[in-house]
């Protein structure tokens, strides 16, 4: 059986530490608009600041639906599974905010948050923060046991390559190109020059 818990206590704390990688979802208000699931990792991105807040860090990819949706809407759910051990499904529901890596407020954030820094320190996008209101489990029972061969090296090699070769305007022309908007159009992150391109995550 599921339980609803208070908040983040200690032992979920360590729980979450403990699994390989988080899961997003959001909508946009819209009936017909493109619900999105984002996998997130390593786990050392997400922080659990107190018992109703997390944040994680948001790092430049092929597309910008959560962080879209949430300046939106807000709404924003983060799911944790286990793949080892007892099985256990984690969800985090709450209201979500987004600070952009240029917000005056980022750098502090992030010392606050501690996070395992990424190796391309500017594939960094912003962070979420997350005030969550239902902190709930259940069963896991459908999640498979996986054993984790480690991370893959694929996006600080994309994000190193583009800093060689054109230095760090090419992921910021990147950014305006692919995470301008949302699939739906609707602001994504806002950058000078941002061409407001269509993209897909």
């Amino acid at each position: 059986m599921g339980k609803i818990f208070d908040g983040i206590d200690e032992h979920l704390r360590g729980w979450i530490a403990a699994q390989p990688l988080f899961f997003v979802a959001s909508a946009p208000l819209a009936g017909d608009g493109h619900v999105n699931v984002s996998p997130k990792g390593p786990i050392g991105t997400l922080a659990v600041l107190d018992a109703h807040t997390v944040a994680y860090l948001d790092m430049i990819g092929s597309g910008a639906e959560t962080v879209a949706h949430v300046r939106e809407n807000g709404r924003l759910v983060v799911m944790l599974c286990a793949f080892t051990g007892p099985p256990r499904i984690v969800r985090l529901h709450g209201r979500g905010e987004v600070v952009p890596a240029a917000d005056e407020r980022f750098s502090e954030l992030e010392e606050r948050c501690g996070f395992a820094q990424p190796g391309v320190a500017d594939a960094r996008r912003a962070i979420v923060v997350l005030d969550v209101s239902r902190v709930a489990d259940s069963c896991g029972y459908g999640v498979p046991l996986m054993s984790l061969e480690g991370l893959r090296p694929h996006a600080d090699a994309w994000a190193d390559k583009k800093l060689r070769v054109r230095g760090r305007e090419a992921l910021l022309d990147y950014q305006r190109e692919h995470n301008s908007t949302s699939l739906d159009d609707l602001p994504a992150i806002e950058l000078p020059g941002s061409s407001g391109a269509e993209h897909a995550e």
